[in-house]
């Protein structure tokens, strides 16, 4: 019986390929070449699955141009890269992989916190050009963290494993999010209290940014939401680009609306604003918050184990569209 056909879009653990040849016929992209969308239709033409990560653009004309394709498995939480309406409406399942992640990135958003309220990266530029000559009592003076009220915008599994880190800070955490958790979620994360965004702008002395990516929560944080921060108050984005309005961000920044920003995502990302280059008051990383080996990892084998299922009569555990239930024939 012939396997079916599969595409893996992006270079991938080696040992991940060879267990999924066990099921597919496997064209692999171990080179990681970008590829565009019309060269990304032409490969995933005649599959029956194909493997994701968030760089790929899975627009509703590439589903079209793909009927044969059964299943679309993203190496991600976030989906926004593919069209799902289109997906759904073409019976194809697609799925992600959430909760594996929220522990290592929870770690990230509180490390890209402290080095920010803490001007760790400005600092380390400056004793690298070789400009520390002697100890004064104002070098760097940053932002405390423990004993500051903290406010996350986005309240699902990351951003209450974040709160709950905030215990040992002696933090407050106010949070906004679509619906209130329950009483029970909320005691868990340090005793959140629920807040309109405003007021969580203008109370917080430190915002982290934890929400998905939708048309909704476009520039959820534009010019008009920076302008109501504290200026001593920092911003860490580690969600999605987009969800903050890079172009504002960076004139609070340099105008002092703002202390200063941690930022893993960017809008048009990898070709972030260069601005941002310009500014010492902003910590910069590439999209890494889950970037550790045992998270990848897992992230890589649940993608794998949502295509298997998919692709061999199975119902995938992260599916995103139910009543793409079982693969079409």
């Amino acid at each position: 019986m012939t396997k079916p056909g599969i595409l893996v879009t992006r270079a991938v653990f080696p040992d991940l390929l060879e267990r999924l040849s066990h099921y597919f016929e496997i064209e692999s992209n171990q080179e990681d070449r970008i590829f565009s969308e019309q060269e990304l239709a032409q490969k995933m033409r005649d599959k029956d699955g194909v493997y994701t990560t968030p760089s790929e653009r899975v627009s509703a004309q590439t589903i079209a141009a793909c009927p044969k394709l059964k299943a679309i498995c993203n190496m991600a939480v976030g989906y926004n890269n593919i069209d799902l309406d289109a997906a759904t409406k073409a019976g194809i399942m697609v799925t992600n992989t959430p909760d594996v992640l929220n522990e290592t990135t929870a770690d990230f958003g509180w490390a890209l916190l402290m080095a920010t309220a803490r001007r760790i990266t400005e600092s380390e530029h400056w004793l690298r050009a070789g400009k520390w000559e002697k100890w004064r009592y104002d070098v760097f003076l940053g932002a405390d963290v423990h004993g500051t009220t903290l406010g996350i915008i986005g309240m699902g599994r990351i951003g209450q494993a974040i709160a709950r880190r905030s215990t040992g800070f002696g933090m407050q955490v106010i949070y906004h999010n679509r619906s209130r958790l329950s009483e029970d979620l909320e005691r868990a994360a340090n005793h959140a209290r629920y807040v309109g965004k405003e007021d969580l702008l203008r109370n917080a002395d430190h915002v982290i940014l934890v929400l998905p990516y939708s048309a909704a929560s476009h520039h959820t944080i534009a010019a008009a939401e920076l302008a109501l921060m504290k200026p001593t108050a920092t911003l860490v984005n580690i969600a999605r680009g987009g969800i903050v309005d890079d172009v504002a961000l960076i004139a609070a920044l340099r105008s002092g609306k703002i202390a200063a920003a941690g930022l893993d995502v960017f809008e048009n990302e990898p070709k972030l604003h260069p601005d941002f280059l310009t500014l010492s008051n902003v910590v910069l990383t590439p999209h890494i918050a889950s970037a550790s080996e045992p998270t990848r990892r897992a992230m890589a084998n649940t993608a794998a184990n949502n295509l298997i299922a998919a692709l061999t009569g199975g119902r995938p555990a992260n599916l995103l569209n139910p009543e793409c239930g079982a693969a079409k024939a």
